[in-house]
């Protein structure tokens, strides 16, 4: 048997943005205030957005002052999915938390659980990117807990930058979805991956989305360190995908390309890694989804 090793492409911190912006007391704008207070103030209950409400920008601090949320039909770039709350000693904290904090990541991980069922799948299959949103730091001190779960259609794999849509994202990903990643041809310079072109499963390809592999929590510079590492492990979900044995010959069968989260993303508690079969001495023209050993062989 003629036997070639089809070599891991690594795109390391390309083709993402990061969705969840840091939120220190030099990066954060203050709620306007009118410049004039009674002598004596009334309490007021902290303004708290709403759930089901579409946006004409993406933003990651949420000010009362402009909030305008429009209707979904009309043509927006977010939809928040949920409004949740800070609850317990993650509440009682002097200050926002930021996104890089633990109270910041478990604020994101409630998120990305309440979108993916929105959307019917992980948001990290289709072209969508996930925002936390949090108040700012004087609607904090004024007693706001909430942080709302927000989405976006983005451009492309390549470019995550929000798009304009009409239309709620509900269900976005169930089967057949056109947001759903599916398969690729590889643009390269020379030896270096520049992007990944979508294309029809059913025309001349290189690549294919096989799923999501889900690193496990450690430091951003250990993780850069184990390119092998997540290599392997995206060769585990394309064995899954593709239904062929995860054993020796797995390695002459396909090679990866992974999209990690960037720096920004992986600090403030993404660990999604996009995994993508790649083969290089080959081309397809359909789908290898459960294809097996056949539609896959060792080359």
């Amino acid at each position: 048997m003629r036997r070639r090793w089809l070599a891991a492409i690594v795109l390391a911190g390309v083709g993402t943005a990061s969705v969840a912006g840091c939120h220190g007391s030099s990066g954060r704008q203050d709620d306007v205030a009118d410049g004039w207070s009674p002598a004596v103030a009334r309490p007021t209950a902290p303004f708290v957005p709403a759930a089901g409400t579409c946006h004409l920008a993406v933003e990651d601090v949420g000010h009362a002052s402009t909030y305008q949320p429009v209707d979904c039909a009309e043509v927006h770039l977010a939809e928040t999915v949920d409004v949740l709350a800070f609850t317990g000693s993650d509440a009682a904290l002097p200050a926002v938390p930021e996104t890089d904090s633990p109270a910041g990541r478990a604020a994101r991980t409630q998120c990305e659980t309440k979108v993916n069922e929105f959307l019917g799948g992980d948001w990290h299959a289709g072209r969508l990117a996930l925002t936390l949103v949090l108040p700012s730091g004087p609607a904090w001190a004024g007693g706001a807990r909430w942080y709302r779960c927000d989405v976006s259609e983005t451009d492309s794999l390549d470019n995550t930058k929000a798009v304009g849509r009409r239309g709620s994202l509900a269900g976005a990903l169930r089967p057949g979805s056109p947001l759903a990643h599916t398969c690729f041809d590889p643009k390269m310079i020379k030896e270096e991956l520049n992007y990944l072109e979508p294309v029809p499963c059913t025309s001349a390809h290189h690549a294919e989305f096989a799923g999501i592999y889900i690193a496990p929590d450690r430091s951003w510079e250990e993780f850069q360190r184990d390119g092998k590492g997540t290599h392997r492990a995206c060769l585990g979900v394309i064995a899954g995908f593709a239904k062929v044995p995860d054993d020796g010959d797995l390695q002459y069968r396909a090679g990866s390309i992974y999209y990690p989260p960037s720096r920004e993303e992986w600090l403030a508690g993404d660990r999604g890694v996009r995994c993508f079969l790649w083969v290089g001495d080959r081309t397809l023209k359909r789908s290898v989804r459960g294809a097996g050993a056949k539609g896959l062989p060792a080359a």
